[in-house]
């Protein structure tokens, strides 16, 4: 599975998600539930500045590999600017659809077109022979996130995905629980505050 860089991720975190501060300065955890739209929030999504973690080929490395075992490392000039350039097809096309809205038909061609090109090969380990190369591009794992938003955007997962409920709040999410109630970006965030808030009116 693919494992957060974050050293101090939760013990019950799946492999999605990551830590981010408030405005605040408040640092919590919110988990997108989809590589792809974790990956949107690097820096495409969010009105936060601080959030920008792609700033230089190097960063783009570091993410991937955290999330992509057998990444080769290596990130040119241009997988950043083609990694920005599908983060923000994604980040658009997500907003939309949590929105109930058509999506740009420039966005979708985007995904599509980096969803055409070779993404990381399934492995079964215990052969002989080393098939293709032994590590994979960072244009791989771009292709790979680009067709895991595909199967996203896909008309069966539409009323998953949607902006947190609270008011002030319009982070995006795909609830992937069995019961598909999910209301809130993070429990450690805005769940906490609306709980808050109903106490509070409950004693007053």
């Amino acid at each position: 599975m693919r494992q957060s860089p974050d050293s101090d991720r939760p013990e019950n975190a799946r492999a999605t998600g990551q830590w981010f501060t408030g405005s605040d300065g408040h640092r919590w955890w919110f988990d997108s539930g989809s590589l792809a739209l974790d990956f949107a929030y690097t820096g495409a999504m969010g009105d936060n500045p601080a959030w920008e973690r792609l700033r230089a080929p190097d960063d783009l490395a570091s993410w991937l590999d955290g999330r992509f075992p057998g990444i080769d490392g290596t990130v040119t000039d241009r997988d950043l600017i083609d990694a920005k350039a599908l983060r923000g097809a994604i980040a658009r096309v997500a907003t939309a659809v949590s929105r109930g809205t058509d999506a740009a038909g420039d966005d979708i061609d985007v995904i599509n077109l980096f969803a055409a090109t070779p993404d990381i090969p399934p492995v079964l380990p215990g052969g002989g022979r080393q098939a293709g190369r032994a590590r994979a591009r960072a244009s791989q794992a771009l292709s790979a996130m680009a067709r895991e938003a595909i199967g996203l955007f896909a008309a069966g997962s539409l009323g998953r995905i949607r902006e947190c409920s609270a008011d002030d709040c319009a982070l995006v999410f795909y609830d992937d629980s069995r019961s598909n109630n999910r209301r809130w970006c993070s429990m450690q965030r805005c769940g906490n505050r609306a709980k808050v808030r109903a106490h509070r009116a409950r004693t007053s």
